[in-house]
């Protein structure tokens, strides 16, 4: 797709003050860094990054049935999740592979809003619409209409709380600063809606501000202005190092259609308890998943970092690939997820990553690899 082909996010002016490097990303032009992936990617571990994050997609799901039908549509049980909490699933295919991950937020009673992946927006919109059409409810794409900033980063309450105590909100102060993990707010800000959640990518403490596309750069410039020189502009190639220091699947490296959940180590995310069916449920309980390839942690020594589609062996066997791969900032030494053979799945197995020709150890670790507690 050429440049000019390519969508832009509410914020596109910004990132052109900010002197940002674009990359093509599902068809959005959009920042992959602004100074340095290493300074952006330690600001975030350190005090904080701001993020713009409009390419995703929201889809709201709304009606007296909503809970049913998203048990029916999702691999979780959307129901037993209160209002004001945030739920991980599953769309899965009719074959258990994964269509998409995604947040679910239950925002009110009897109204979901749906966080789906930007390459796959417009087939989870067509999955969601198909699967809750004998529920009787709505589905609305709002993704153009809505825009997403992340601020992530050990000082991300401190600024957001900044930020929101500047502005005209609705929103308690106290409940924002008290929000827990995978927990939401909806409220008024600037007399439009907006809808707060500590949810994030990074693996470290942080909120993801939800506005009408239209009131962006205000919510951007207020969130920068509260945060000052602790506050980083963020690209995705941090956004990327980051998710993969915190274990934290990519869907179109660790997540396709073709990779069943419990190899992904998401089979807890997958629920069978529900008491009616769900797309993919018997595909899931009817299969012998022991001889699935699993996801694993892979660590090195040295700089040379294992890359997406590299190949994993044991001797000259070939038992696995790469699906992402870095050199850790925050490690300092090559990471990497991969797929392997179960029987060379364990913590401790030694195993070796073609790198451009040449043959380098890296072993089985457990993930994730960074943890902030």
């Amino acid at each position: 797709m050429t440049e000019e082909n390519l969508r832009s996010t509410p914020l596109a002016a910004v990132h052109e003050r900010l002197s940002a490097t674009f990359t093509d990303f599902a068809g959005w032009r959009m920042p992959v860094r602004y100074t340095s992936d290493l300074v952006e990617h330690h600001a975030v571990r350190t005090s904080a990054g701001i993020f713009d994050l409009s390419h995703m997609g929201e889809i709201r799901v709304a009606g007296s049935r909503a809970a049913a039908a998203l048990d029916h549509a999702l691999a979780g049980k959307l129901s037993a999740v209160g209002v004001g909490r945030a739920k991980y699933s599953l769309l899965l295919t009719s074959a258990g592979g994964v269509v998409d991950d995604l947040v679910v937020y239950h925002v009110s009673d009897n109204e979901y809003v749906i966080v789906a992946n930007a390459a796959n927006v417009e087939v989870d919109l067509t999955e969601v619409a198909a699967r809750t059409a004998s529920f009787d409810v709505s589905v609305t794409d709002e993704s153009v209409d809505t825009a997403l900033v992340a601020v992530q980063g050990p000082m991300a309450a401190r600024i957001v709380l900044d930020a929101l105590g500047a502005a005209d909100t609705d929103l308690d102060l106290d409940e924002v600063r008290d929000l827990k993990y995978y927990r939401v707010l909806t409220g008024t800000w600037q007399g439009v809606d907006i809808m707060v959640a500590r949810t994030g990518y990074t693996g470290e403490d942080g909120f993801e501000l939800y506005v009408p596309a239209a009131n962006a750069e205000e919510l951007w410039d207020s969130l920068v202005t509260a945060g000052g020189e602790d506050l980083v502009p963020c690209g995705l190639a941090c956004r990327d190092t980051l998710r993969l220091e915190a274990g934290m699947p990519l869907y179109g490296h660790e997540l396709t259609t073709s990779t069943f959940p419990s190899q992904a180590g998401l089979g807890r995310v997958v629920n069978f308890a529900k008491e009616d069916d769900f797309v993919g449920r018997s595909a899931l309980e009817n299969r012998d998943a022991s001889d699935d390839r699993v996801l694993v942690g892979l660590a090195g020594q040295g700089r040379r970092a294992a890359r997406a589609g590299y190949e994993v062996k044991d001797g000259e066997a070939s038992i696995g690939v790469v699906t992402s791969g870095v050199l850790s900032p925050t490690l300092e030494h090559p990471i990497a997820m991969a797929y392997v053979e179960p029987d060379r799945a364990e913590p401790g197995t030694v195993l070796q990553v073609d790198v451009r020709g040449r043959s380098l150890p890296m072993t089985v670790v457990p993930l994730p690899f960074y943890s902030r507690h």
